[in-house]
């Protein structure tokens, strides 16, 4: 367990980066730090590992005080991912991978074994890409191969700070597909620091809203969206609603029309190269009379791109849908169990006419309010 009590952070200026946090993260939990420029949640993260060290309270991991241990094997005990990646650029693959188990007194032969391992887990080859050097992978291959390392040494904890925010969309929804399928598998503590709501939405078992070094809430994405507890949570989620009855509301209204669709036959390549074309990270496979079949996502396709033919044979049936008679309401109901985070429209005889995602809900609910806001103010 990761605990946090009464936790503050202040800089010599005077300036109180944190302010009396506190909260808890059992084992196994992926908790989202997330608030504006400037919230503390960065400075939060970083001083779990004494990056940055705290001016009072306690941080304890499994109840021992990080003040009391050794900093450097505290890091060593810690996975971190940070957005540059960090490789050593003269170093391959293995090697940087090997970091830490070699500074902990590993066995070579141990050591060569949990990184093919860790290569394998994350997607990469290790027979095409142990002896690679940084230079000569693309950014997200890079990305895997710096969480890789954060988990070289098996650690409890895991450190994320803004590890896909600068990568192109595409290989942003497959790495966190990946780190989706990895935390299934293997259960870390993980606290993951992002700008993005979307992100924080679709990672987080719970998400902790921070503002000016406060934690103002800290709750499971469905709590945030349906029970805000303060009118900053609301804004900041872009949820300015507490949803004015959206049973009133058709489906329809909060849904998006722009949808990227293909043939089940249609090949790989072709599908891959059309999802980046227009920036998209879902492809809704239908008939030749638009009716709806399934979901191929951006993550599945480049996964398994060298071993299907068509996009059909790993296309997720679409079981989860709302004809065009539902409500906003059926909507947010049902996103929980959502594939991927998206549910498609349909009309009576099933042709796809649309979709509903995370954002095109608090987009179209946040609308409703503001132009509630402009009545009223008229």
């Amino acid at each position: 367990m990761l605990k946090f009590e009464n936790v503050s952070k202040v800089y010599k200026d005077g300036f109180k980066a944190v302010d009396s946090v506190s909260f808890e993260i059992p084992e196994g939990e992926l908790v989202v730090l997330i608030g504006p420029s400037g919230s503390g949640k960065s400075t939060t993260m970083k001083m779990i590992n004494r990056m940055i060290p705290h001016t009072s309270g306690t941080i304890s991991i499994n109840g021992k005080d990080v003040t009391k241990l050794n900093a450097a094997e505290l890091r060593r005990n810690i996975g971190y991912v940070i957005q540059q990646i960090g490789l050593f650029p003269h170093y391959t693959i293995e090697k940087n991978i090997a970091i830490v188990p070699q500074l902990k007194g590993w066995k070579e032969q141990d050591i060569k074994e949990r990184v093919k391992e860790l290569l394998v887990l994350v997607g990469l080859d290790p027979k095409v890409f142990s002896t690679r050097y940084p230079k000569e992978l693309s950014g997200g291959q890079q990305q895997r191969v710096g969480v890789a390392r954060a988990l070289a040494s098996n650690p409890s904890v895991i450190l994320m700070d803004e590890p896909f925010g600068a990568l192109d969309p595409i290989t942003r929804e497959q790495l966190q597909g990946e780190l989706i399928s990895l935390q299934q598998k293997l259960k870390k503590t993980i606290v993951f620091v992002t700008h993005d709501m979307d992100e924080a939405l679709k990672l987080g078992d719970r998400i902790a809203i921070m503002k000016d070094g406060a934690l103002l809430q800290l709750d499971t994405p469905e709590k945030l969206l349906h029970e805000p507890a303060y009118g900053f949570v609301e804004d900041f989620i872009g949820k300015h609603r507490i949803i004015q009855n959206p049973d009133l509301m058709s489906v329809v209204d909060v849904m998006t029309d722009s949808v990227l669709t293909a043939l089940p036959n249609r090949s790989p390549e072709k599908s891959l190269a059309m999802m980046r074309k227009q920036r998209k990270t879902m492809l809704i496979v239908v008939d030749e009379t638009d009716k709806l079949l399934g979901i191929v996502s951006a993550y599945d396709l480049m996964k398994k791109m060298d071993d299907i033919k068509t996009i059909e044979e790993i296309m997720l049936p679409a079981k989860v849908f709302l004809d065009s008679s539902k409500s906003a309401k059926d909507a947010i109901l049902l996103m929980q169990t959502a594939s991927r985070g998206i549910i498609p429209v349909v009309d009576e005889g099933e042709k796809l006419i649309g979709l509903v995602t995370r954002g095109t809900l608090l987009s179209a609910l946040s609308s409703q309010w503001t132009e509630m806001e402009e009545e009223v103010n008229e």
